[in-house]
């Protein structure tokens, strides 16, 4: 760490003391001192955000920042801060360019791995199940990960699955013994009790995101009879002791009114959860069902749904496969992250099923410069509008090249000669993607539609790159 990254270093870590003695009252001040100290250039759009929501003191954002002080324990917010804020993002900025000058690679902000393909549910349409339940990391393997990940500036790990709260033992060894990173899981929520949650309590960086379906009715009938309410103690248990955690939501043809409804989000907020993350289904396998994919009206109201609870909630909302042009395109590939099966085998997205190294074989580095990584690197954004010289439908900014880019996704299958990750049933990457041909073009109206109301100027600088 050069001396001006460890004068920031510093300087923040002695804000975060000020602002806890009084966090409503000195942040703004802290901001000041912030924009005296900081470089104009440093995390200006962050710095402007956060000044926004200061300038709305009863606004949706302030009162999540106030219920974050007081909903959550506060040992665990100053981990948080050090490990999220500080590891994950300074850490991480300064460690990733020196690796991107010396090899030319994608190096990502956070790795999602998976401990184990077992599950103690079978919910419909996850693909994680036709893994079975034989297939682990061990825990010195995803030891092993997280060592290699530091040394590239990750700080950031994501559990999948299979339910990772399996390996709630591992989990927890890993979360002491790597006391420097911040750990979420997605989970079903049902494997955590009293004594689990008083080991996050102790730990102090794992964070769940519980997976509900909007209402008790569409959660059940995916999941199983019975889970809403287990998901709902599960809340209980992890609000009373001061734990943060938030929601996953998959929203499909089917449930998209009820888990995007005004009355799902403030029960959310009700139960505590401080995030939701919304994912659009995704037909990934063999026996994946096409006609849950939502219809573009549908995708469309979502896109405004979301966008209008970030202005009236106070809860942080991400739409994954709406919000691509707030991260400039896909983020797989390594270019932000990267999905590790049960099996080591080093997937780009989650979502795409198709490998050529595995942690076995290669290290995380030999991965982000193998054929299909560097052609993802090479390749986003997957789709820019070559027809307009200055303009980009909002399309291009998608996030998975699979749903509204899926010849670019055979291609690079083809081409780096990638094979399916799919042990139980092999996909074919023709397969995969002939499912989603005609939701590309069905969308693509919309997306231009939506592009151009948020995008009126079409050819400005902040639209477009410069030829």
């Amino acid at each position: 760490m050069n001396l001006s990254a460890k004068m920031i270093n510093l300087g923040m870590k002695k804000a975060y003391d000020y602002l806890e003695k009084d966090p409503e009252k000195n942040l703004p001040k802290l901001m000041d001192l912030l924009d005296k100290v900081l470089p104009k250039d440093l995390y200006t759009s962050q710095r402007d955000a956060i000044r926004q929501v200061l300038n709305e003191p009863d606004g949706n954002w302030m009162q999540l920042v106030r219920s974050l002080w007081t909903d959550i324990d506060p040992e665990i917010i100053k981990r948080f801060f050090d490990n999220f804020i500080m590891n994950a993002n300074f850490e991480w900025a300064e460690k990733r360019d020196a690796v991107i000058s010396k090899y030319n690679c994608n190096v990502p902000w956070a790795i999602l791995l998976d401990p184990t393909s077992a599950c103690n549910m079978h919910c419909t349409g996850c693909w994680a199940a036709e893994y079975g339940n034989r297939l682990n990391l061990t825990f010195d393997e995803i030891d092993s990960i997280i060592t290699q990940g530091k040394e590239l500036g990750v700080y950031m790990y994501i559990y999948t699955g299979g339910e990772p709260l399996m390996r709630k033992r591992d989990l927890i060894a890993l979360c002491n013994k790597h006391s420097d990173c911040e750990f979420l899981a997605f989970t079903n929520a049902t494997l955590i009790d009293e004594e689990f949650a008083d080991e996050m309590l102790r730990v102090k960086n794992f964070v769940p995101a519980i997976s509900v379906e909007g209402s008790e009715s569409d959660t059940d009938g995916r999941r199983g009879v019975g889970t809403y309410q287990r998901v709902v103690k599960a809340m209980e248990i992890l609000k009373r002791k001061k734990l943060p955690f938030g929601v996953s939501c998959c929203y499909t043809s089917q449930n998209l009114g009820s888990i995007s409804s005004e009355e799902f989000m403030d029960q959310l907020v009700n139960w505590g959860a401080k995030f939701a993350w919304f994912f659009h289904y995704m037909p990934v396998g063999n026996n994946a069902v096409a006609e849950l994919l939502p219809s573009p009206e549908q995708r469309e109201e979502m896109y405004h749904r979301i966008r209008n609870y970030r202005k009236t909630k106070p809860i942080f909302t991400i739409d994954f496969q709406n919000d691509g042009e707030y991260v400039g395109g896909c983020i797989a590939g390594g270019r932000n992250y990267l999905h590790i099966n049960p099996n080591g085998d080093i997937e780009p997205c989650v979502f795409i099923h198709y490998s050529d190294s595995n942690i076995r074989e290669k290290t995380l580095l030999e991965a982000l410069t193998s054929p299909l990584f560097m052609a993802y690197h090479d390749g986003q954004p997957f789709n820019e509008n070559h027809l307009h010289e200055f303009f980009r439908v909002f399309q291009h900014r998608a996030i998975s090249p699979m749903l509204e880019n899926p010849e670019k996704l055979m291609e690079m299958v083809q081409r780096t000669g990638a094979h399916s990750t799919d042990l139980e049933s092999p996909e074919s990457a023709e397969h995969l993607c002939g499912k989603c041909i005609s939701y590309a073009e069905n969308w693509t109206p919309t997306a231009n539609k939506l592009w151009q109301q948020s995008h009126p100027c079409a050819g400005c600088a902040g639209c477009r790159k410069d030829s």
